[in-house]
């Protein structure tokens, strides 16, 4: 009846949650998977004109993957603009990626029209928002028994143990609550024994010494009667391994999947992206390490264009400064190579800048005086294996009032008889407690705000008209991008991956047109054929400038259209020159 009880609250609580939303959102809590769908709905609601939820698609369990758009059509519709993209939560352990991407929307909606820089940062964009990908994961991990390292898969049954069954041998949340903490036993030839530091952890014995306990496992039962605990629970394919962008098999990349693009939702995020060609920002968060990091994800793809690198370079570092003590780092070098990973398939297909944010650092769990707070916490004590340990104890005790460490308690297994089950419950270790959440989530978002502001800007300006010899008319024009991002990568440009840019002149016939090359010496690179339709790409703080030679006419009409970029025009008038 106590286990029946149980279930049935974890049933009701999203419901209970969700109907509690308010505009604006609270970020002092983590939302269950319901309360997410509901907050985005209530941002809808609230902010009708400048918002859109969108149905994505579904998960492998039916549950349903909402976006969030922001764009003010006053200023354009958002295919017209820079697209800005964020999503959190790809594994289904890493919650505070949703908080982030919430946040982000939240902030921006709340503060259009009040703070003049968001309120132009708004004007000028369309973000689209994904704060939870794996909609599983996110709703097991809150609504179930795990560890704080579980959930984190697609829910797509895999053999682990190869023993010809599906997720036959996961963990069971053996004392009902909602923790996958570990189990120890009594054992006089067990290799731990108590710490005299601190008795609610242990040390490795040394050789000679009498040993205490055994840890067993996480808590479980050996349900297949393999001798092993766990060894086959949900899963296991890793979304950020089965994306249809430099895939490898499961034997080469582990978590990568029977093919691309089997995670159901995976396949409809793309697809959302996929007709969202303006995306030219991608961020994924995800915990933890603190680290905002960009490809290339393996050494076989070779380094980056080095004008793609400066941008990555300017948003990197910068997000250094906005979130202290992260890292801005290089995917294979700086932390280890992976294939088939989203923002490497939005590099590569979609020519879009993307960083995958590793939120939140377990160094920040601290309970220090003064000038001992300038150490690193992490940096090992030789006399004192359990150091860094005992200080996050201390953090639990003062600072989370004991709610992250689960106290050793007796437990009669139903296989092991006497045991013990304690230690550092799922809510711990890779997501701060929520009394640190508002600084992560606002410091998060605003590196993708500053890199919002970082879109590009182009103007097209005239530079002057000449009146030539007969009925001939030269026309120069410029286009200005006054922002850091170019209208289109490198990459982009370098592979073909969609059009470039387009300027148009209409109105009159053009007899000549090209690139000014050099304009106080007067070279320029005409085109030979259909010389009123110039391809190009804008650089970031950079200029492209063009001339046109066309025959009699009283005005001409000129366009500029990006994918990226957006549109612009302007009309001369040639009887004025």
């Amino acid at each position: 009846m106590k286990t029946l009880i149980l279930h049935i609250n974890l049933i009701l609580l999203p419901l209970i949650g969700a109907a509690q939303i308010t505009v604006p959102l609270r970020f002092d809590r983590y939302n269950t998977y319901q309360e997410v769908v509901e907050s985005v709905k209530a941002l809808n609601k609230a902010y009708p004109s400048l918002t859109k939820a969108v149905l994505v698609g579904k998960s492998e369990e039916g549950r349903e993957i909402w976006a969030l758009e922001i764009n003010n059509p006053v200023t354009g519709e958002a295919k017209d603009k820079p697209g800005v993209y964020a999503d959190g939560n790809i594994h289904g352990n890493e919650i505070q990626g949703g908080e982030v991407v919430l946040y982000l929307a939240d902030y921006l909606l709340k503060n259009y029209g009040k703070i003049p820089n968001i309120t132009k940062i708004v004007d000028r964009n369309a973000f689209y928002l994904i704060p939870v990908v794996n909609v599983d994961g996110r709703f097991h991990f809150m609504a179930d028994g795990h560890t704080m390292n579980s959930s984190r898969s697609l829910r797509i049954p895999v053999d682990d143990d190869k023993d010809g069954l599906f997720d036959e041998d996961g963990y069971e949340d053996l004392d009902g609550d909602g923790n996958i903490c570990r189990m120890r036993i009594k054992d006089p030839n067990g290799k731990y024994r108590t710490d005299p530091r601190e008795p609610r952890l242990m040390v490795r014995v040394k050789e000679g010494e009498k040993g205490e306990w055994t840890i067993l496992s996480y808590e479980g039962i050996d349900n297949d009667q393999d001798g092993k605990l766990n060894e086959d629970a949900e899963g296991y394919v890793d979304a950020n391994r089965n994306w249809g962008f430099d895939w490898h098999p499961n034997y080469v990349e582990p978590g990568s999947g029977r093919f691309p693009f089997e995670g159901v939702g995976l396949r409809d995020i793309a697809d959302y992206m996929k007709n969202r060609p303006n995306i030219i920002v991608v961020y994924a968060f995800h915990n933890f390490g603190g680290m905002y990091l960009r490809g290339p994800s393996n050494k076989d793809l070779g380094e980056l264009i080095k004008e793609d690198i400066a941008v990555y370079d300017l948003l990197g570092k910068n997000a250094e400064k906005i979130v202290p003590g992260y890292k801005y780092l290089v995917s294979y070098k700086d932390l280890y190579p992976t294939t088939g990973d989203f923002t490497e398939f939005t590099h590569q297909v979609f020519g879009a800048y993307g960083f995958v944010a590793e939120l939140y650092m377990r160094d920040q769990e601290t309970y220090v005086k003064g000038s001992e707070a300038e150490r690193k916490p992490s940096d090992p004590d030789p006399d004192n294996p359990n150091s860094r340990e005992i200080e996050r104890l201390k953090f639990n005790d003062n600072l989370a009032n004991g709610t992250l460490f689960k106290n050793w308690t007796p437990f009669k297994h139903p296989v092991y008889g006497d045991i013990e089950i304690g230690g550092w419950i799922k809510y711990s270790t890779r997501m701060p407690h929520t009394f640190m959440l508002p600084d992560l989530v606002h410091r998060n978002a605003e590196a993708v705000i500053y890199a919002a502001s970082q879109t590009p800007e182009i103007t097209l300006e005239l530079i002057g008209t000449k009146k030539l010899e007969g009925n001939l008319y030269q026309v120069d024009v410029r286009l200005k991008n006054t922002r850091a991002i170019p209208s289109m990568s490198y990459h982009a440009v370098k592979q073909k991956l969609y059009t470039k840019d387009i300027l148009k002149l209409s109105g009159a016939k053009v007899v000549a047109g090209g690139e000014i090359t050099d304009r106080y010496n007067n070279k320029v690179r005409y085109k030979k054929y259909k010389p009123e339709i110039q391809f190009l790409q804008v650089p970031g703080y950079g200029i492209s400038e063009f001339r046109f030679l066309v025959e009699d006419a009283s005005s001409v009409n000129l366009s500029y259209e990006s994918v990226k970029a957006g549109k612009r025009t302007l009309t001369i008038n040639l009887k004025k020159t």
